[in-house]
């Protein structure tokens, strides 16, 4: 009976959760300076079609004044052709600090939607960040198809310490069960093509 309770309770309270975009929040005084270098994707929440799967390391850096980023890592086109594909974006500003606007450029451009939201949701700048984007809002305000990265400054993965705050960020999201884990192996380590 008890267990009953008890899952009933952790049902309500999903039902209860507020799942809309408009109010997912954000890193507050977001500072972009510290969020630049390297950062080595340990989970993802895909989102609709072609992305990349592993060894994904993402380069944030400032060029003329404007964020920019390079993620390398593999990705599969055409149902079965694996690759190392290398994408780069430049980020537009909006008035919220820690929201961007990202455009892909390159062949990634043709293959992926090309304009997409970059929210960092959290980060301690050293160890972790969580990024979200979503791509289509539903009817009801909540998100369609959308994606989210968690990120840690080290190859070996997130410190024990971080791990209850992603969860934490990841309930926030409603996305909490629906990342993957992401390898990291020495297949993309040549030059990436794409």
């Amino acid at each position: 009976m008890l267990r009953w309770f008890v899952a009933l309770c952790v049902l309500a309270a999903c039902w209860a959760q507020d799942c809309q975009v408009d109010n997912i929040q954000v890193m507050q005084n977001f500072d972009r300076s510290r969020y630049l270098g390297t950062w080595y994707a340990v989970a993802k929440k895909d989102p609709v079609g072609l992305f990349l799967r592993d060894n994904i390391v993402a380069n944030f850096a400032m060029t003329d004044g404007v964020m920019t980023a390079t993620a390398e890592g593999r990705a599969i086109i055409l149902n079965n052709w694996e690759l190392c594909a290398r994408m780069f974006a430049t980020f537009e500003d909006t008035p919220d600090p820690a929201k961007f606007r990202m455009k892909y450029w390159g062949a990634v451009s043709n293959l992926q939607s090309g304009d997409d939201a970059h929210w960092v949701i959290d980060t301690d700048y050293e160890n972790y960040a969580v990024h979200y984007s979503c791509r289509e809002i539903d009817y009801d305000g909540t998100c369609l198809d959308g994606y989210s990265f968690i990120f840690s400054r080290h190859p070996t993965g997130l410190r024990a310490e971080d791990q209850r705050i992603v969860t934490q960020r990841k309930q926030e999201l409603c996305l909490l069960g629906k990342y993957r884990r992401v390898d990291h192996s020495e297949y993309c380590l040549e030059e990436p093509v794409v």
